[in-house]
């Protein structure tokens, strides 16, 4: 008896293969239904992400940074997400939150860890070992099987270039200002200039960092690039170990 329906699902399971319309018609179903589950909670977005105290919009040089990321493929062996668990948490950091990659297009979430996550990375190495690091891995980490990527140092910053993904990224939904994206360039420039007068600069990204990543006279990709490993995970103000008393109200 209990053959029976296992049978009787075998038999119609069957008869949908044997009529190609109908197996077309039944693909379609399910993955509409496999659509919506996905689709449907994007509309709510809005009411799903949570706001975090303390971030904002990346610098220039720091997007800069971020599209030199993504070009050389970084995201191949890193990992850009902290799940809620105890040994990710204390190896990696605090665990990451939906807000905090709120203005990435797209984002580095993912479980591929040939290399640590990066999360979490910002401010636990000094400027001076990235550089090293990137010049070549195996004199920082003599187990390291990440190729070298010395040219970056090689290779001059163009802030006309760079600064064009400002206004593609406030087309995406950035809330870049008018005034972020006319000074983009130049803000790319004094950011990576400790001499420069950053006033401006300070007052359209509160807490960004200004001073020469790689101590070269001009920006170069290598100056981008750790701009952009030294912020990340260091924006968002809130503790982890319990929620925000003002976003329960």
């Amino acid at each position: 008896m209990a053959q029976q329906p296992r049978r009787r699902f075998v038999d119609l399971h069957g008869r949908i293969e044997r009529r190609a319309l109908v197996f077309v018609f039944a693909i379609l179903g399910v993955c509409s239904v496999g659509g919506l589950v996905e689709i449907a909670p994007l509309f709510a977005i809005e009411n799903t992400v949570e706001p975090v105290r303390g971030m904002r919009p990346y610098t220039p040089l720091e997007l800069a940074g971020r599209a030199i990321y993504l070009r050389e493929g970084c995201y191949g062996c890193h990992s850009q997400q902290i799940r809620p668990f105890r040994d990710e948490v204390e190896r990696y950091g605090a665990y990451s939150l939906a807000a905090e990659s709120a203005f990435d297009h797209p984002f580095q979430w993912g479980s591929k860890r040939t290399g640590p996550d990066l999360a979490r990375i910002g401010g636990r190495y000094s400027d001076e070992w990235h550089v090293r690091h990137l010049m070549n891995p195996r004199e920082v980490v003599p187990a390291s099987i990440m190729p070298p990527y010395a040219f970056l140092a090689r290779a001059p910053l163009d802030p006309q270039v760079y600064a064009r993904h400002v206004l593609t990224n406030r087309r995406l939904g950035v809330p870049y200002s008018d005034e972020q994206v006319a000074n983009a360039a130049a803000d790319m420039l004094t950011q990576a200039n400790p001499d420069a007068d950053g006033a401006g600069f300070l007052a359209r990204y509160p807490g960004a960092a200004q001073r020469a990543f790689d101590a070269s006279a001009r920006p170069t990709e290598m100056t981008a690039l750790v701009a952009y490993m030294q912020m990340l995970g260091t924006l968002a103000q809130f503790d982890w170990r319990q929620p925000d008393p003002a976003m329960l109200r």
